[in-house]
């Protein structure tokens, strides 16, 4: 599937309905979420492969990963008031995603093994370090890791993973966030992030 179908599919994706600040829970758009999905699909880490979406929100890259073929996808989140969101869009794009609810950020949190993780971690702007968690679990559930992140990430994250993983692809986009709480002060803010790519020691890179 031709990744503007994928984008204009994802649109009709319902958003939050009370985000919650503190656990930046922004809607993904679907230009971003296609985008990301597209790449990780290029590199042979969406179709036929069994993908877990942690932190999944409404459901949107775990939706997507269903459209684009993947063989299974389990999506993984906190928030039971989104989780229905997710499983009602699921339910409107005609795709099977199974859907679990468990808090990531816990480290005794039951993560299902993967080939891919694909996930939008918070991005700390609320409490420090808040994606180490999601890194971690995505670590300990597949060999391939896909995470969104700010701009200029790597170095950080290359040095927390070193000796359980490796970075081999870095791609620069924009993340477009709609005003959404009470201290943002503009409609739209666009910020420069990575999509990044984390392979696990002893697997073959690409």
């Amino acid at each position: 599937m031709r990744i503007r179908h994928v984008e204009i599919l994802l649109e009709g994706c319902a958003g939050f309905s009370n985000p919650n600040a503190k656990s930046e829970q922004y809607d993904t758009p679907a230009v971003v979420a296609a985008r990301f999905l597209h790449e990780a699909d290029r590199h042979g880490d969406i179709k036929d492969m069994r993908v877990v979406d942690l932190g999944c929100g409404t459901g949107i890259l775990a939706c997507g990963a269903a459209l684009l073929g993947a063989g299974e996808v389990i999506a993984i989140d906190w928030d039971e008031t989104a989780l229905a969101i997710a499983r009602k869009n699921a339910a409107a794009l005609g795709v099977e995603v199974t859907f679990i609810e468990a808090d990531v950020s816990l480290s005794d949190a039951e993560i299902p093994e993967a080939d891919t993780v694909i996930m939008n971690p918070p991005f700390g702007a609320q409490k420090t370090h808040a994606d180490r968690p999601f890194v971690n679990a995505g670590l300990r559930s597949a060999d391939v890791v896909w995470g969104m992140y700010n701009k200029g990430s790597r170095p950080f994250l290359e040095s927390y993973i070193r000796r359980r993983a490796s970075i081999d692809t870095v791609i620069k986009a924009e993340f477009p966030i709609r005003r959404t709480f009470a201290h943002h002060t503009r409609d739209v803010m666009t910020i420069p992030v990575d999509f990044i790519r984390m392979v696990r020691n002893g697997e073959k890179k690409e």
